[in-house]
């Protein structure tokens, strides 16, 4: 009987053993591991989203959006992802209507505020200066010296356009609405005119901005409020050109007795 059972259990143990062996040499289904860290919670996953400056990829993870690329392909995309923070990323499996998709577009459209970002890669400066840079309204911009006074690092201009740089979700954490400290329009991680366009698209008189710049002037003053504003301020939009009054500083403008506007904060530049 001993030996019998002896006899059954080897011979079961080389059936699974030879089983075993047989999945070793089978390749999983390539959906089976982003599938599966789905259902955890786990893991990042990325669709494409055609942007207002056309298709990119968008990666997200359960913390937020991680990141926006433009790619020639997924296969690319995945590439450049895990050569920029070191780890994996996957196509979404069986992505639903509406979700992630949903709250990027609103988000870009202006029609959305508060939607989560993971920048767990950047430093605290770093992030920092995204988020500040998400304070800036729609159609408006802001100078690199503007979010260097208000994140409390007044010196630190051109390292906040080094952090600017770097962002990891453009279009969506909008870098492309800071500026120059001159007021020119400035560079772009994915161009200068595709920053421009974009923020036309928003409702910025760039090349009203680009000839106020050349002129020196910087601010817009109304002589009836006696307030003065950043040009694109929605306040500013509201002066009627009679009562417009434009300053190349705002020393300039602080000595003629006007106030800085509240709303958009010039002395911050």
């Amino acid at each position: 009987m001993k030996k019998n059972l002896s006899t059954d259990l080897f011979a079961e143990s080389r059936f699974l053993s030879r089983e075993l062996g047989k999945m070793g040499r089978e390749k999983a289904p390539r959906a089976l591991l982003p599938t599966v860290l789905r259902r955890l919670d786990l893991g990042e996953f990325y669709f494409s989203w055609n942007s207002p400056l056309g298709p990119v990829f968008v990666a997200y993870n359960r913390n937020g959006i991680s990141a926006v690329m433009r790619a020639r392909s997924g296969g690319a995309f995945e590439r450049l992802f895990r050569r920029r923070f070191f780890r994996s990323v996957y196509p979404e499996p069986g992505l639903p209507k509406g979700g992630w998709r949903d709250e990027v577009k609103w988000t870009a459209e202006g029609k959305r505020k508060g939607i989560p970002f993971d920048l767990g890669s950047r430093s605290p400066f770093e992030q920092a200066v995204l988020r500040k840079a998400l304070e800036i309204p729609r159609g408006e911009v802001r100078p690199y010296g503007w979010i260097a006074r208000e994140i409390g690092r007044p010196k630190a201009v051109r390292a906040v356009g080094t952090a600017l740089a770097k962002n990891p979700v453009p279009i969506l954490i909008p870098c492309h609405r800071v500026v120059r400290s001159d007021g020119r329009i400035g560079e772009y991680a994915l161009g200068k005119e595709r920053k421009k366009e974009i923020l036309a698209a928003e409702g910025v008189d760039v090349a009203g901005l680009e000839e106020m710049a050349g002129s020196g002037a910087r601010y817009f003053g109304s002589d009836t409020t006696r307030i003065f504003c950043f040009p694109t301020c929605r306040q500013a939009r509201r002066i009627s050109p009679r009562h417009k009054i434009f300053f190349p500083s705002e020393r300039e403008a602080l000595n003629a007795g006007f106030r800085p506007c509240k709303l958009c904060r010039p002395l911050a530049a």
